[in-house]
């Protein structure tokens, strides 16, 4: 296995071999890829030499690219980046759109010429893409020209290149230059591919390094043995793709398979469930808070063409499950992927769900439940999520937070689970979020998932609150509907709501009426900074 990386940042800040997780790719026959692979190229390349190049690969509102449009695209980007921006493989390069045909291009592009990608979201602002742009050392960032401001702030002594919808800007005329053939950069299967920062629901972002072997292994695992596509599948969603999760589900997935993207710059539930009914894909990749939003729109929108949903990101509530399943008949898929392995590795689709479980280990990987000391524990009884597989964690340059995250060559994601005797996994908490009081363990999830059913709650957060009597309570932050209002009774109401429902020594003895609830850029809600008693803005 011969690297091709000239540039060895990312080798040197891997952290030492004895801290990696256990990368097994036994798992399924589809795992065994040659030792030097260039997942761009077989992702494009390969979808051409299969006869694929004439379908559809990419829509967006007002145009379409097939899959040999898609590969010349790219392939003028890897020239432009060899011959134009000097850069050699290893080298890291930042991107920064909203989802849009260039995105996907330019990702391409930058692994077909040996580049390292780091995808970023457009929410970010300059301090967090200086800081991005410093952890994983970048000098040259591909940028759409709306956004140039915050990213030439950011990388005041580098490169910004940018492209726009009128194709004048510097990098479409670089493009016009350019053939649309390249000779991809034969790189190792283990070279570094992308580096991921995570969201930040626990503080600042980690860069996690993922291989163009690793990158193919997500599409070889849940698409494949989970979701199962179709070619005339057409793809939809809405995190960014800099979102591991969208990155799969958005880009990836359609690609290995043969079916088409819709990328949508705009994709708030409003934009969404219009998109749906406009352009009529048939999978849906988005996040719980949006399944719910959009439930309510459905009168307004017909989601009909819709065959297949899937939710990950966080936690999936059963009274979210169960709304979109009794307005449009779908079950939607509950997923648990995490940026540090890359992206789903427990599901269940179809007749295989069961409702409020997030479902079983998809092939290719292997999980457990564990306590603190990583012994096994008997079903039935709660732990921490142990799982490996073929992808796992290795933190950019940061070693305190590998030794955390990977204990005897598992992956621990921070998640307290179940396991039941049929294998199926049961969601119970992040395990920072799990509140001892008075001697009980309540999961905040739990209680989140029955506030969620009154009728006056749009979105709820509860976290646990210190007290000096029982060590800590539970607090509940709540944002009501329209046409209510926050008030002591409100507040008494939820509580016995509560309790009528659940053991009730688990109801939030104190409730916060908010206007609004602290999330990461990707929606994933910031429990932690409710915790350190920062107040919702």
């Amino acid at each position: 296995m011969t690297t091709a990386h000239l540039d060895t940042f990312c080798e040197d800040n891997l952290p030492p071999r004895e801290l990696w997780p256990v990368r097994d790719w036994t798992g399924a026959p589809e795992l065994a890829y040659p030792e030097q692979l260039n997942c761009a190229a077989e992702l494009l390349d390969g979808a051409i030499a299969r006869g694929w190049g004439d379908r559809v690969a990419i829509r967006w509102p007002g145009g379409q690219w097939t899959y040999r449009e898609l590969t010349e695209r790219a392939n003028r980007i890897a020239r432009v980046l060899v011959e134009d921006l000097k850069v050699i493989p290893g080298n890291r390069v930042l991107l920064r759109a909203a989802n849009c045909p260039m995105l996907a291009a330019t990702w391409f592009g930058v692994l077909k010429a040996g580049g390292v990608v780091v995808c970023t979201m457009p929410l970010l602002r300059e301090r967090e893409l200086r800081y991005l742009a410093g952890k994983a050392k970048i000098d040259l960032a591909l940028c759409d020209e709306r956004l140039r401001g915050e990213c030439e702030q950011a990388f005041a002594h580098g490169r910004v290149t940018c492209w726009n919808a009128d194709e004048t800007a510097e990098l479409d005329r670089l493009l016009s230059t350019k053939a649309s053939t390249f000779d991809n950069c034969d790189t190792s299967a283990e070279d570094t591919a992308i580096i991921a920062f995570t969201s930040g629901t626990t503080g600042e972002g980690k860069g996690t390094m993922h291989s163009h072997r690793d990158i193919l292994a997500i599409t070889d695992c849940f698409p494949r043995y989970v979701l199962k596509p179709s070619e005339d599948d057409v793809f939809c969603g809405s995190p960014p793709l800099a979102f591991t999760y969208a990155l799969g589900g958005l880009l990836l997935f359609p690609l290995r398979f043969g079916a088409c993207a819709l990328l949508l710059e705009q994709a708030t539930p409003p934009h969404l469930v219009k998109a749906i009914t406009d352009h009529k894909p048939t999978v849906c990749f988005t996040a719980p808070t949006a399944y719910r939003a959009m439930t309510a729109l459905l009168g307004e929108h017909d989601v009909s063409s819709l065959r297949k949903c899937v939710s990950a990101g966080e936690t999936l509530p059963l009274s979210v499950f169960d709304g979109w399943q009794q307005a449009t008949g779908l079950k939607i898929i509950d997923g648990i992927g995490a940026t540090e392995m890359l992206h789903i590795f427990i599901s269940a689709s179809g007749d295989d769900i069961r409702p409020g479980s997030t479902g079983r280990v998809v092939t290719g990987y292997q999980a457990k439940i564990v306590d603190d000391e990583m012994r096994d524990v008997a079903d039935g009884s709660v732990g921490r999520l142990a799982v490996r597989g073929p992808t796992g964690c290795r933190y950019l340059g940061n070693l305190e937070q590998q030794r955390k995250y990977v204990r005897d060559g598992w992956n621990l994601t921070g998640d307290a689970y179940m396991r039941d005797a049929d294998g199926y996994f049961w969601y119970q908490a992040r395990t920072d979020d799990m509140i001892i009081s008075g001697g009980y363990n309540i999961a905040g999830p739990e209680v989140e998932n029955v506030l969620l059913e009154h009728a006056a709650v749009a979105e709820c957060a509860v976290v646990g609150a210190p007290d000096e009597e029982r060590g800590h309570i539970v607090k509940a932050y709540v944002v009501l509907r329209p046409a209510n209002e926050g008030s002591a009774a409100l507040a008494h109401e939820l509580q016995d709501f509560v309790k009528a429902r659940i053991a009730p020594y688990k109801y939030p003895r104190a409730v916060e009426f908010v206007d609004v609830l602290p999330r990461t850029t990707t929606g994933k809600l910031q429990r932690y900074r409710l915790r350190e008693g920062e107040r919702p803005q």
